[in-house]
């Protein structure tokens, strides 16, 4: 045996009554409209963070050549900082060599 909702409330089904199942309609469409303004919303923001993720990347990409460009850089600053003491070496030298010989031979 099998009871229904007219049998329990006195009055008619959703299924018979008119204004139930208008109402019903009206909530399933703007159930409907939300889902679908949800999902564009979530395409919205997965597509910006896939933008995001490729920016990221590009970044990470970028500092990895900027890391190799300071360490070519140090290394050419070295290698001056070793050629000045050189320089500077051999003028203090020959400065010594002028300083111990007579002015008047060159």
């Amino acid at each position: 045996m099998t009871v229904s909702f007219h049998d329990l409330a006195g009055g008619p089904g959703v299924a018979e009554d008119p204004i139930a199942q208008s109402e019903l309609a009206a909530l399933t469409r703007r159930y409907e409209q939300a889902q679908g303004k949800i999902d564009r919303e979530f395409g919205i923001v997965k597509s910006d963070l896939t933008a995001v993720r490729l920016q990221v990347g590009n970044l990470d990409q970028k500092v990895g050549g900027l890391d190799e460009k300071i360490s070519d850089l140090a290394q050419e600053v070295r290698d001056l900082n070793t050629k000045m003491d050189r320089n500077q070496a051999q003028i203090v030298e020959l400065l010594s060599h002028l300083v111990g010989r007579d002015p008047g031979t060159s």
